[in-house]
């Protein structure tokens, strides 16, 4: 496994309020397919739809307004429908909300009127003019089913009803208890708490080699955030189990203490 695997998020890591990195699976290709068919169903009916009402109102005048009619129609139903539907829902089209999928950034993030955009520019053409021909072969081809819009706009489509099983969170290793309640120890940068997280959670997986290099170049980090240092001697991964359970112990301690002062302050009021 490569070691720079643990010094940064992968690009499908979500995050939680807690720091918790969440490997959501990338939508598969036959649930992409399900989801943008239900789609191009319901984008060409309103496409029908806005031709007729647009193209009868604009009947009795002349042929030129007729033509922009039709063009506003398809502009309408293929670009700023989907658009809209994208942004408003945050990365959810009809198809993608009946088959529990939605459109992310490339980090992970919801994405912003500019991504749903691109993505239903490029889609008019990959999927419409070209019969979802390069839509399809660009997503076999990619190993997170990524469209060709998907790599104009810097997203992928996620699975959200997804059962996740999160591994337990580090004990605090009992030799180094004693230290780690009168060690000051100031927050780590996020994605190096997300690092040792994620190092902690994978150690049956690594090599004894790989263990040991990345252990140490993570305790060197996180030992620039902690004083004073572990005892001599101390393995990497129990110094960095130590420094997150601690963590998590104050934190937990600092949220319990808030919660409790608010209930004091509602109470009086």
């Amino acid at each position: 496994m490569a070691t720079a695997e643990y010094a940064t998020l992968t690009t499908d890591d979500l995050v939680t309020g807690e720091a918790v990195a969440l490997d959501l699976p990338p939508a598969g290709l036959g649930i992409r397919m399900a989801s943008g068919l239900l789609d191009v169903v319901v984008t060409l009916t309103l496409l029908i739809g806005l031709m007729i009402g647009l193209i009868v109102a604009a009947a009795r005048t002349d042929e030129a307004l007729t033509a922009v009619a039709s063009l506003a129609a398809v502009i309408l139903a293929l670009l700023v429908y989907p658009t809209a539907m994208e942004t408003l829902t945050r990365g959810r089209s009809l198809g993608k909300l009946a088959f529990g999928l939605r459109a992310v950034r490339d980090d992970a993030g919801p994405i912003s009127f500019q991504h749903a955009f691109v993505r239903a520019l490029v889609g008019v053409v990959e999927i419409y003019v070209f019969f979802g021909g390069p839509a399809f072969f660009a997503a076999l081809l990619s190993s997170r089913g990524k469209r060709l819009g998907d790599y104009a706009a810097g997203t992928y489509v996620v699975r959200e009803r997804v059962r996740l099983s999160l591994p337990p969170p580090a004990a605090m290793p009992p030799q180094l208890a004693g230290w780690a309640g009168g060690a000051d120890m100031t927050a780590l940068p996020t994605g190096l708490a997300l690092a040792v997280r994620q190092f902690l959670g994978r150690l049956p997986q690594l090599d004894p080699a790989s263990r040991a290099t990345i252990g140490h170049r993570l305790a060197t980090a996180v030992s620039e955030h902690v004083a004073p240092p572990p005892p001599a001697g101390t393995p990497p991964e129990a110094f960095l189990a130590a420094v997150v359970a601690a963590r998590r112990d104050r934190d937990a301690a600092r949220l319990a203490r808030e919660a409790e002062l608010r209930r004091r302050l509602a109470a009086r009021s």
